[in-house]
């Protein structure tokens, strides 16, 4: 979260947007996945329409974290302004950046000559290991150790697992 009055003094620019960076990578990775885990029956451009999904869900789910943290946190402690609204959009960004790679992903998956079915589980698998990679670059750039780092990228492959589990019963 982007802190204002004494707090934000003592945290800079580059160590808040490292945190939100890893905290927004995390999250976005996991929403992609959800996303193509859930995404069923798709029209005539099915691979387009997966790529759309991913962007524009990861879109709109940064405007709702830009507005909860402009409008939920900051209004109540002081007036907007640019500056803030700029370094809250930078800081939420990496949610849209997270959905990138799976989308990538779906892209170019005729070129490996993948089926449709073959494309969603390449997206699926590059959202969780995105949603690992990104905590596991969170805990050693806040100094964890490798075991907490271990720990973490554990906790987030379960997750990840999870959201398979769920495609996989889903069965649409």
């Amino acid at each position: 979260m982007y802190r204002t009055g004494p707090a934000a003094t003592r945290t800079s620019g580059d160590e808040r947007r490292a945190h939100a960076d890893y905290t927004g990578g995390v999250y976005g990775s996991m929403l992609a996945a959800s996303v193509v885990a859930g995404a069923g029956a798709l029209g005539s451009y099915p691979r387009v329409e997966l790529v759309v999904l991913l962007l524009l869900t990861g879109v709109v789910f940064w405007v709702a974290h830009v507005h909860a943290q402009l409008f939920g946190a900051h209004l109540a402690q002081r007036r907007l302004d640019r500056r803030t609204v700029v370094h809250v959009c930078r800081d939420e960004w990496p949610i849209v950046k997270a959905a990138v790679p799976p989308a990538l992903a779906v892209a170019v998956s005729p070129l490996l000559g993948l089926g449709l079915q073959g494309a969603v589980w390449l997206a699926l698998s590059v959202a969780v290991a995105g949603q690992v990679g990104w905590s596991v670059a969170a805990a050693r750039r806040s100094g964890a150790s490798w075991p907490l780092a271990t720990l973490t990228a554990s906790v987030n492959l379960l997750l990840g697992l999870l959201i398979i589990v769920f495609k996989l019963l889903l069965k649409h």
